[in-house]
């Protein structure tokens, strides 16, 4: 894309040059003339300067405009939870409900639609950019989402090096037989239910789930659930498979349970070296009214 070249009015002097560049048609956010001044992609009469320059107007400013948003995908306002957020990447906290990508029956209003109006970015595939790693529908809690392509590929590398801490709330229907445990087994499309993975497939990927007790209940237990890998529905999978559903669980467990409108399973808490910095990022979600809710109910 060819650079752009402007003249600052005069009616904008003494504006701070973040401000400024994110009031362009072709940037379009703060958070995208943040990233553009970071890169050092924007000189104003020749020269790069911070965030916070105050112009004088009459100046002569050169930028590289940002790529834009994937054809197809369109920013959606949305009342997003974001904890953590800069130039690079944002943390979100994902209600219940909401689909994170588009796919069949859901061409708008995900989880996507409202991050792209957010600058999410990065990746090859058009219709989920900035995603690094997915919730289920009805799972809440965090996920990491970059915000330019190199951001995006650290990201995945830290995936890939296992190197992303994911833990889970997941309020389990038993009592487990140790205080911890590790299932590794691996996980696929169902051979004979094509909503469902299990372990009886003809397409296994390795999975490993880690599970450790917190609070044994009368006729459940809550665990905390770390993942060395990402499949569709690992953690339901896997406890279904050990006798252990998650509560709530309509597909692999029992619906309804404790008064549960879904599964209760909440990705409460991220943790990973900046892709761009290395500084540890830790960020940790409470847990939802209506899982804290069922948790009464289960002790009683």
């Amino acid at each position: 894309m060819s650079s752009l070249r402007l003249r600052v009015p005069d009616t904008a002097a003494g504006e701070r040059l973040d401000r400024f560049l994110a009031g362009l048609p072709e940037v379009g956010s703060r958070a995208a003339a943040e990233r553009l001044l970071a890169a050092g992609d924007v000189r104003v009469d020749g020269a790069p300067q911070s965030k916070s320059h105050r112009l004088a107007g009459g100046e002569q400013v050169e930028l590289q405009p940002p790529a834009a948003a994937p054809a197809g995908v369109v920013g959606e306002a949305m009342d997003l939870r974001i904890p953590y957020e800069d130039e690079y990447l944002l943390v979100v906290d994902k209600p219940a409900g909401v689909v994170v990508h588009p796919a069949a029956g859901h061409a708008t209003g995900t989880l996507v639609h409202g991050l792209v109006a957010h600058d999410a970015a990065g990746g090859e595939e058009a219709d989920r950019p900035g995603i690094v790693h997915r919730l289920d529908r009805d799972t809440s809690g965090l996920l990491v989402v970059a915000r330019s392509v190199e951001a995006h590929r650290r990201l995945q590398n830290l995936v890939r090096r296992r190197a992303l801490e994911r833990e889970y709330a997941a309020l389990v229907v038993g009592r487990p037989r140790s205080r911890r445990g590790t299932i590794e087994a691996p996980i696929g499309r169902d051979r004979d239910d094509p909503t469902r993975h299990s372990l009886d497939t003809g397409t296994p990927r390795d999975a490993i789930t880690h599970f450790e007790v917190e609070e044994l209940l009368p006729r459940h237990a809550l665990l905390r659930v770390t993942l060395e890998t990402g499949r569709t529905h690992q953690i339901r999978v896997h406890l279904a498979a050990i006798g252990l559903p998650v509560a709530g669980d309509p597909l692999y467990g029992k619906p309804r349970e404790l008064g549960l409108e879904r599964q209760f399973l909440h990705a409460r808490r991220l943790a990973f070296p900046h892709p761009m910095t290395g500084d540890r990022i830790e960020v940790v979600s409470p847990l939802p009214d209506d899982l804290a809710a069922a948790i009464v109910r289960a002790r009683s």
